[in-house]
Order: C-alpha cells, then sequence, then structure tokens
C-alpha cells in the first residue's frame, strides 16, 4: 500500500502538469525537437506506437544516451534480436537515440512522474525490465514498477555529495525510490556507498560503460588528413558550458591574443607570440548555444570560423566546432584538450573520451561528476589538473611546446582508456539473468557474435 506521502507527490506532479507544459512550449522556441510527440510525455500514443514485452532503456540526456548506446550494443551482441524501449528526457537525447534504433525497437518520450501517466505507460509498453542510466530515479515510477512487479535497475549508477545532500533532504521521497529497484551497479566504491546509505540494493561495482566505446575510426583518420593542413597545433575547449567561454577568451584577451605581434621584444611579449602560435578552438556542450557562443566570440574582438560554415581549417583566431557527434574529430584534431564543465563548479564533462583518442587533457578544480576517473587519469599522467583557466592556458602552451611529454601523456590517455574496459559486458549479463528471471520467457543469451562492430562514442 502506498504511503500518504508518495499519494501526496503524485497529487502535487498531477496538478503542475499545466506548468510542465508550459514549459516545453518555451523551451521548443529554441530547441524544436521539445514539441515533438508531447503527448507522449503524458502517457498518450498513437496508434503507431506499440510493442510489449520490451527491454525498457531510459537514458535522460546525451551523455547518458551515448552510455546506453554501449550497454545495448552490448545486450544485443550477448541476446541478438532483443527488443529495445528506448526513452529520454531532452531533445538531444532524443535525436542521439534514434541512431540507435532497430526493426522492433520502440522511442518515446519518458512520462511525466504522476500516477496517470506513469500507468499509462507501463499499461501500453508491459516492459520486461526497465534499466535507468546513471542517475535518473523517480519516485512514482519506482513504486509503480514495483507493484506491478517489473524489475527496475540502475545502471552505470553514480551519485555525488551534492545529489546525495539532496536525496536526503528530501528522504521520504528518495529513500523509498532507491529501496525499491531491484538492482544498482555503481560505477566506484564512492558511488555504491553513498548509494547504499539511501536505501539501494547496489550488487555491484562496474566501473564506468563509457570506457567500453571506441572512437570513431572514420573521425579519426579524418583528423589525421585534416591535421596536415593545420598551419598551428591546436588547443580544444570542449564541451564547454556557459561562463567557461568568457573565461577562456578574457585569458587570451589578456595574453594579447587579439593584438598584432611585432618582432620578438624580450619575455614581456613572449606569452602574446605563444598565444598567436596555436590554434583555438571551442567546442560548446549544448548545441542551442552555438550561435550564441559566436556572438560571443566576436564581440570579444576575436574572428570565428564555424565548423557548420567552413568545414575546412581557416586563418580565424578562434574555430567553432558548432556540430553534433563529431567529438572524436575534434579530439583527434587537438594536441590538447581543456575539459569543459570543470572550469565552473559543474562537475566535469566526459574526460574518457579524449583519452580513447589519445589526446592529453587540462581539467580545471570541478569534476565531482567524473571523480574517480579524474583520480585515475592523473595517476596515469594522462591529465593535468589546474585551479583556473589562466593556468590552464599556460599548461596547454607548455604541453605544446613540449611534444615529447605530450606523446608520453597521448600513449599514457591510450593505455588508461583501455585497462577500464569491461563494464558493458558485466553489466549486460547482470540485466538479462534479471530479465530472465523475472521473465521466463526471456530465454538464455545466445553465443556472443565477435564479428560485432564496437559501440562508438560518437
Amino acid at each position: 500500500m502506498r504511503s500518504l506521502l508518495l499519494r501526496l507527490y503524485g497529487a502535487f506532479t498531477t496538478v503542475v502538469q499545466p506548468l510542465v507544459r508550459r514549459k516545453l512550449r518555451r523551451r521548443a522556441v529554441a530547441e524544436p525537437g521539445y514539441g515533438v510527440a508531447v503527448e507522449e510525455r503524458f502517457g498518450y500514443y498513437d496508434d503507431a506506437t506499440t510493442g510489449e514485452g520490451q527491454c525498457w532503456v531510459h537514458a535522460v540526456s546525451l551523455g547518458e544516451t551515448r552510455a546506453a548506446a554501449i550497454l545495448i550494443g552490448e545486450l544485443r551482441r550477448q541476446y541478438p534480436g532483443i527488443p529495445i524501449l528506448l526513452t529520454h528526457g531532452t531533445a538531444t537525447g532524443r535525436e542521439e537515440g534514434a541512431k540507435l534504433l532497430q526493426p522492433g525497437d520502440t522511442q518515446v518520450w519518458q512520462p511525466w512522474d504522476m500516477p496517470g501517466a506513469v500507468q499509462r505507460f507501463l499499461d501500453r509498453f508491459q516492459p520486461r525490465i526497465g534499466v535507468l542510466m546513471e542517475t535518473e530515479v523517480w519516485p512514482e515510477m519506482a513504486a509503480a514498477c514495483a507493484e506491478r512487479r517489473i524489475p527496475l535497475v540502475l545502471a552505470n549508477a553514480r551519485l555525488n555529495e551534492k545529489s546525495l545532500a539532496a536525496a536526503e533532504r528530501l528522504g521520504w521521497l528518495a529513500r523509498p525510490a532507491y529501496s525499491a529497484l531491484a538492482a544498482v551497479w555503481a560505477q566506484t566504491e564512492a558511488d555504491a556507498h553513498r548509494l547504499v546509505s539511501l536505501g539501494a540494493k547496489v550488487a555491484g561495482i562496474y566501473g564506468n560503460l563509457k570506457f567500453d566505446a571506441s572512437p570513431d575510426a572514420r573521425q579519426l583518420a579524418a583528423a589525421v588528413t585534416l591535421r596536415e593542413r593545420l598551419p598551428r597545433p591546436m588547443v580544444v575547449l570542449a564541451s564547454s558550458r556557459d561562463g567557461e567561454e568568457r573565461m577562456l577568451l578574457d585569458v587570451l584577451r589578456r595574453f594579447g591574443a587579439t593584438s598584432p605581434v611585432p618582432p620578438e621584444q624580450g619575455a614581456i611579449r613572449s606569452i602574446a607570440k605563444r598565444v598567436h602560435d596555436v590554434q583555438w578552438m571551442i567546442v560548446p556542450r549544448h548545441p542551442q548555444r552555438f550561435d550564441e557562443v559566436a556572438a560571443l566570440i566576436e564581440s570579444e574582438g576575436f574572428a570565428v570560423a564555424r565548423r557548420s560554415a567552413a568545414g575546412e581549417p581557416s586563418d580565424a583566431e578562434i574555430w567553432l566546432g558548432d556540430s553534433l557527434g563529431e567529438m572524436a574529430l575534434y579530439y583527434g584534431l587537438a594536441d590538447v584538450a581543456l575539459l569543459g564543465g570543470s572550469f565552473e563548479p559543474l562537475g566535469g564533462q566526459n574526460l574518457i573520451e579524449p583519452a580513447a583518442c589519445g589526446c592529453p587533457v587540462i581539467m580545471g578544480p570541478s569534476t565531482f561528476n567524473f571523480a574517480e576517473a579524474a583520480q585515475l587519469s592523473l595517476a596515469a599522467g594522462a591529465s593535468l589538473r589546474v585551479e583556473n583557466m589562466e593556468q590552464a592556458v599556460t599548461a596547454a602552451l607548455k604541453l605544446v611546446e613540449n611534444p615529447e611529454r605530450r606523446a608520453a601523456m597521448a600513449e599514457a590517455a591510450l593505455a588508461f582508456s583501455s585497462s577500464n574496459r569491461g563494464a558493458a559486458e558485466r553489466t549486460a549479463v547482470a540485466v538479462l539473468a534479471i530479465a530472465q528471471a523475472a521473465d521466463p520467457v526471456v530465454t538464455e543469451a545466445a553465443p556472443l557474435e565477435d564479428s560485432k562492430a564496437e559501440p562508438t562514442l560518437d
């Protein structure tokens, strides 16, 4: 029987439904993807949207969808033909997820966490198992799945200290939700301890799925070709977040990047020449900010060339990587990457991706989203940590001028990436075992097919 508090939560999420609809309408103005199939978010589907007994995988946004792609690839390898129900919460996640679909799969929005929408979702699809990626645990959905005896699991699970504190403040909701999960497979031991403190049944510490992805080989090959035409070494601020682009531009301007550089006049001018001898590139994390960042670069006095317009290298002071799914190309072009999300208190973006491309990384102080990976990367010699953007630019310049150290870091990055693989296979085995135990119709996994291609990072 449901607690009074959970029923009150359900009543609240139902009452605020009009506000959710209004937010989606506003978001769709900037990102049209949010205006697609809106009624799915409230449990209403057209007749063509079918599928029962599938393996449901929920990947809220772009990063989780890329992790889900790795797991789905391994599930298909172990159980060829397994039907997938894929859900998302963001437009970028849904767009990326569409690339994963095969005949027999279904893709819809994750339902808003109110009783009516959740019940309609489960009535329509009746999944054999639900796999939530990384962090997405909703009280109503967890309770409804438990009532229907649909095993709901959390894969590639992570929980940082900030999120734990927030969950503890809402413990009356969070603890029953985490306790209702059939199993949780954590990325790290620290994540496992935090999840257990919320009542989660941690069944294993499997590492990060993202280590099992391989960079797009075609993009890396294209990067090799483009690098031959680059007049200067390149440093990329990768997956940058709001505020970080201005930080970089401020440092470059103070270092003299927008001023003509006369012949060398001692140490006072040397930093300006060193900055001019590097090609700088910015790749924003979110596509809706591409135009905003381009305008910012120009307003700060820099000439900008956009990947979407120029395509090929140009003489512009700043290149803007305004394309989706080309991070392997950007990392392949870069001599050094500055890790976006780590120079603001945002926890850092994926540092496993540049490591797999053999790209040395300089990270700022905030990497709590990838805390263990950051520590392992530093210990392996694949990355450096600095306290601010000025130190990052200075460190990048030193690396650019030291090819021997840069090559050693690139080699260490590749070794760091390859030594941490295996989470995908372990997780897929565990998912299929739980699905089979819950529903005897799920047969044992078919023999592995070694000819299957590895999932890619992009």
